[in-house]
């Protein structure tokens, strides 16, 4: 008669008698095996995976608040509306147009020359500069004049408007450690416009990005005034976005030996260098 592997309701259960275990000399001095020390050696760090993963206390921490619109019900102050056509293009007479929107192709001495002559006696706004100023830029690149008293810097190329085309940066010398800084554009008919103009005391012209940084003095000793120009696609021009006043360190570093070298013009196709513009 077959029995059922399976135990009866009821009946009582089958126990065997627990043996001793016995370990031979022979087992004891034996080597275990690597898998077997590999397991031993993983058990301490299995055990304290529960303690490590778990969530530690920070300690209190201060309660987070939103800005407080003060004196709420006071009459603010309108901002005028953008004009819908933006701002109109401040193109550059007197330069012949470039190809493929290509600013390399125009010369910078001469563009800026141009704009001396379209606005003689200018002495403010975009265009101003002293008279002296304009007359040493007349006279750069004749025959017998110093190359080192040119006021018009070394130019910069970077394509600051995201249409994959380099922009024109120039920089002028003006007296009293004060520079004119001017951005060029070229539009799909090759016409070079001018897309930013501004004359500061500058400390330093920087290239971060598709923005132009002004360093200037503040009004505050010990502390700069950093201005971020960008390019603002409804107004096509170049608009200072950010400032910020920061404190000037007590002995700031001084560059090691000079800066990036400027592409030279007529090479798109060479990757932009230079990153800062700086004032000697």
């Amino acid at each position: 008669m077959k029995t059922s592997p399976f135990r009866a309701t009821g009946s009582a259960p089958q126990t065997r008698p627990v043996r001793p275990v016995r370990w031979s000399p022979r087992a004891l001095s034996a080597r275990p095996s690597p898998w077997v020390l590999s397991a031993l050696l993983a058990l301490p760090l299995l055990a304290g995976c529960g303690e490590a993963g778990g969530l530690v206390g920070a300690g209190p921490t201060p309660t987070a608040s939103g800005p407080v619109h003060l004196w709420p019900d006071r009459r603010p102050a309108s901002v005028p509306p953008a004009g819908p056509g933006g701002a109109p293009p401040e193109y550059v007479q007197g330069i012949p147009p470039v190809r493929e929107q290509n600013v390399h192709q125009a010369d910078p001495l001469a563009l800026v020359q141009a704009e001396v002559r379209a606005h003689p006696d200018t002495y403010s706004g975009g265009d101003g500069m002293p008279a002296e100023t304009a007359a040493a830029i007349t006279a750069c690149g004749k025959e017998g004049q110093d190359p080192t008293k040119c006021p018009v810097l070394t130019p910069y190329y970077r394509d600051l408007t995201g249409n994959s085309k380099d922009e024109l940066i120039v920089g002028i010398e003006l007296p009293d450690r004060m520079m004119s800084v001017r951005v060029y554009t070229a539009d799909p008919d090759g016409r070079l416009n001018r897309i930013m103009a501004t004359t500061q005391t500058v400390v330093s012209v920087e290239l971060a990005g598709q923005d132009v940084i002004l360093r200037v003095p503040s009004g505050n000793n010990g502390y700069e005034l950093i201005t971020a120009w960008s390019w603002d696609e409804k107004q096509r021009s170049m608009l200072p976005t950010r400032e910020q006043i920061v404190r000037v360190p007590s002995n700031p570093q001084t560059p090691v030996g000079p800066g990036p070298e400027p592409r030279e013009t007529g090479d798109p196709d060479e990757p932009v260098t230079p990153s800062v513009l700086s004032t000697p």
